[in-house]
């Protein structure tokens, strides 16, 4: 039995890794996307001062710019996590979340309110992505 191709996905449109991860990785024809939060890749500093349609706007755009560098679509999403501070803002997230990944077959998803996340965000979003 072979072992499948396993490679880095890295861009500096989204925010560089703090520890010992990749943005993302490919692997079997898979692409597994790391959590994204509201960090501004070109500073690493938070967006959005606490507002979570401003942070959700940035972390989709993070997500956004990984899954192009991997040569994804939103299109291509099968399976997304929401991580949210607080489930009393599932519906701004839904809302932001449903512009990117509402054409087509939406994604499976689990939405769960979490006691913190890095950094202090109010929302954090990781992906799976069938790649070709």
């Amino acid at each position: 039995m072979t072992s499948p191709s396993i490679e880095a996905v890295t861009t500096s449109a989204a925010p560089a890794p703090v520890g010992p991860y990749n943005q993302a990785v490919k692997a079997g024809g898979v692409l597994y996307c790391s959590g994204q939060i509201a960090l501004d890749p070109a500073t690493g500093a938070m967006v959005g001062n606490g507002d979570v349609e401003a942070e959700t706007r940035q972390v989709l755009a993070n997500l956004q710019a990984v899954l192009a560098e991997a040569g994804c679509s939103p299109q291509q999403v099968v399976r997304t996590t929401v991580f949210l501070a607080d489930l009393g803002d599932f519906a701004k997230v839904n809302a932001l979340y449903a512009d990117v990944f509402g054409e087509g077959v939406s994604p499976a998803r689990a939405c769960v309110e979490v006691a913190a996340l890095p950094k202090g965000a109010r929302v954090e979003i990781d992906c799976i992505a069938v790649l070709g």
